[in-house]
Formats: C-alpha cells, structure tokens, sequence
C-alpha cells in the first residue's frame, strides 16, 4: 500500500509518499480502507521524535481515519465489508488501509461525506472527554477553550452549545479568527495576543472566573490559567505546545481549591476508549446526523502533500481541521 514514510525524525521534509505493507486485522479489529484522515497536533509531535505511538502499535502517522470496511477480524461482530466507517487510531491513518480495533469505530452518520467523518474521532472525543466525562462541565457554567480555531477548539464550542444550556463559552483566537469563532457559538472571543485572557475572563464572569479552562499550550498560560480558573474550577492540560514548565502558587490553587488534571486519549487502555467511544456515539452522533454539529474543514490535501500540511498545522491561524485525501 502508498503510506507517508518517515526518514527520521525532524521537520517536515522527514516525511515521504511510498510503499508500506498493508496491515491485516487481528482478533477484535477491522481493516479500513481509507478515504481520509487528518491531521493532528500530536501528528507534529511524533514526527519530530516527542510522541511515540504505544507499543505494538503502527509507526505510521495518524491518529483518526474515516472509510469502509476492508476486512473482518476474527471475534469481530457488528461490522460487515463495505460499511461506511470513522475510527480513532493508534497510529497508521496516513496509509491507504489502517487498523482499528472494532470498538473503537463508528458507522459514518448518513450525509456525511468522509473527509468530514475524518475529522471526528481524535477532536471531538478530545473535547467530550475532557469537557463533560472528566471535568464535568455543566450548564449556566462558564468554559474557556483555548485556540478556539482549531480543531479541538472548534468542537469544543460545537459541544459546548450542543450539551449545555446556557453555558458561557470563552475562547481565545488569534486576531484573524475572531469574527469566525463568534460566530461558531463562542459568547467572548478574547485575542490572546493583544489582551491578558485571565483579566478578561474575570472581567465577563463578573470576577467569578471560568468553572473549567481546556488548555494545550502548558507552561506559559499557567499562572494565568489559575487566575482565571474560578474557585473550585478544573483546569484540563490536554497539551504542551508552549512548554512542559512553569511556577505555580500552591498557596492560592489550595485555598481556591482548583484541580489541575493532565490528560492524553491516545495511551488510554483499550477498553476504556473504548466505554469513551461508546458514550460518545449515544450522546453527540445524533446530534451529527441531524447537523446540529458539524466539522468543519480548514484545508484539504492529498496524501501525497502531507508535509504540506504539516507545515500549514505549524504554521497556524487555520480554521478547524486540515484533513488528508486518501
């Protein structure tokens, strides 16, 4: 099969389009023909040397793909060959046929093209995860979502407007994606560059500050982070883009008794992405399938251009999610 190929790890120019051998579906998986995938921060991560995929696992990029069913693994039931199908991955999404493990696929909702079905399992489930199963985030609450341009950013504030009622979704962009982020469902839009968020979000929620904060940068929004973070708030860390340390007055996070939780999807145990999956498809894919959220699509490139679209997720400023046509 065609796959991306990495001579290394590096910059982009370590990617290349060639030969790989086709995967084959073991007890409990399914081998997916792919139409598409897309790109991910951790994507970038891996390729430069800082994101191993877990043992046993493909070494190929890619985190989430979305086509149909090629082949059936033993002790596999509810999948049949043909069926429109989306997966969280392990690894191996940049390739023209991926692994899944059965439970961790859902059928493609109907009026859903592929690459938009790429687009789903690593960011949304992300969100979800953090936002709902783990932080607990509820209604008339307030959240503040880092990035919200991206594509963890931008399912966020789909899900937040989708689930709660009457929340209060905050969101920091970039000066460019501002109007854009508005108008996705965020009620604030702060530009990270030009304003303190921290003060800002205290100054909107009437000084309380935000009940759940959804951060990938780290250190450097740290401190600000837990100034914003109401009392009894829950800051999610769900990457370090920005740095892996900083200084932290414990003093202050104790007596406004704030959680800091780490938080990755990828190294969770099978069967508990799998319970995540499970609950996911119940609660936001009808939700999907009758357009309420829908994902949305920055850029599109061939399988062959993914280092181009590596250079465009590091290069910012894009707008929901770069996908790669299979």
């Amino acid at each position: 099969m065609k796959a991306i190929i990495l001579g290394g790890f590096g910059g982009a120019e370590k990617m290349r389009f060639g030969d790989a051998e086709r995967p084959r579906p073991g007890d409990g998986q399914i081998l997916i023909k792919v139409a598409a995938t897309s790109v991910n921060r951790p994507d970038v991560m891996q390729r430069q040397g800082n994101y191993a995929p877990p043992e046993g696992e493909s070494e190929i990029l890619g985190l989430e793909a979305a086509g149909r069913v090629e082949e059936v693994g033993a002790k596999v039931s509810g999948w049949q060959v043909g069926e429109r199908v989306m997966a969280l991955l392990a690894g191996g999404g940049y390739a023209e046929y991926a692994i899944a493990q059965a439970d961790h696929a859902m059928a493609v909702p109907d009026g859903m093209d592929f690459e938009r079905a790429a687009c789903v399992c690593e960011t949304y489930l992300t969100a979800y995860l953090n936002l709902f199963l783990i932080a607990g985030l509820g209604d008339r609450q307030a959240v503040l979502i880092h990035g919200g341009s991206g594509g963890v950013g931008t399912a966020a504030i789909q899900l937040c407007r989708a689930l709660t009622t009457d929340a209060q979704i905050i969101a920091t962009a970039s000066a460019a994606n501002l109007e854009r982020v508005a108008a996705l469902g965020a009620d604030v839009v702060i530009d990270y560059r030009r304003e303190e968020f921290a003060e800002r979000v205290r100054e909107v929620t009437g000084k309380r500050g935000a009940d759940v904060i959804l951060d990938h940068i780290g250190g450097p929004c740290l401190q600000s982070n837990m100034r914003a973070l109401a009392v009894g708030g829950t800051l999610m860390l769900i990457g370090v883009l920005g740095g892996v340390k900083a200084e932290l007055n414990l003093a202050l996070a104790m007596v406004k008794r704030q959680r800091i939780i780490g938080s990755v999807l990828r190294s969770r145990p099978r069967a508990e992405k799998a319970a995540i999956i499970a609950r996911f498809a119940n609660t936001v894919l009808p939700l999907m399938a009758d357009g309420r959220i829908a994902p949305l699509i920055a850029e599109v490139y061939p399988l062959a251009q993914a280092a181009d679209a590596h250079r465009a997720m590091e290069a910012g400023g894009h707008f929901g999610k770069i996908v790669l046509r299979v």
